[in-house]
């Protein structure tokens, strides 16, 4: 016997699961076809049917039968749908914003290795003290005393040498910036 949509609602309220089970396959096509036209994807539109569906035993509750049940229905899929959309959208814009951290974090390395070439271009330019210097000093971490130590020179010579390093570098710099 066909039971109307109202008496299966007011039954699987009760905890009739045979009503239940008829009402969800009575309308699932419903939301399937609802979501489909929403998400424009198949695969999409039965994930959403099938979460409509098993979320409907608890939404049911909730339903006061002020319109009709498939009136209600509509709103569950429509609201699900809109939730679907909105992770969606999220999840691109997630996305797109992973893929200009990686190109940002991408051109960041570019410069940091065009920065590298060029340091190492511009040490090549260097005498052997200096590079040696510089070497521990900036590479190694040293103080001017530890490098010192390590050279066998005074530790005025190393603040000298490094004082050397910068004015080496800054000219190589300006003469760059004149002869692109």
């Amino acid at each position: 016997m066909d039971h109307s949509d109202e008496f299966l609602v007011t039954q699987a309220q009760a905890g009739n699961a045979d009503a239940f089970g008829q009402l969800v396959a009575r309308h699932y096509d419903l939301v399937f076809r609802l979501g489909f036209r929403m998400l424009g994807n198949k695969v999409e539109a039965q994930d959403l049917a099938q979460d409509v569906c098993a979320g409907l035993a608890g939404k049911l509750a909730g339903f006061r039968g002020e319109a009709k049940f498939t009136t209600w229905l509509y709103r569950v899929s429509i609201n699900a749908a809109k939730d679907r959309l909105r992770k969606r959208t999220t999840r691109q814009k997630a996305q797109n914003g992973w893929g200009e951290v990686e190109a940002m974090a991408r051109e960041n390395t570019a410069d940091q290795q065009a920065q590298l070439q060029w340091l190492q271009q511009a040490m090549a330019t260097l005498s052997d003290d200096l590079r040696e210097t510089v070497a521990l000093v900036l590479g190694e971490e040293q103080t001017h005393a530890q490098a010192a130590q390590v050279l066998g020179v005074s530790e005025g010579t190393v603040s000298w040498r490094m004082s050397e390093v910068k004015k080496c570098l800054r000219a190589v710099a300006q003469a760059e910036e004149r002869y692109p």
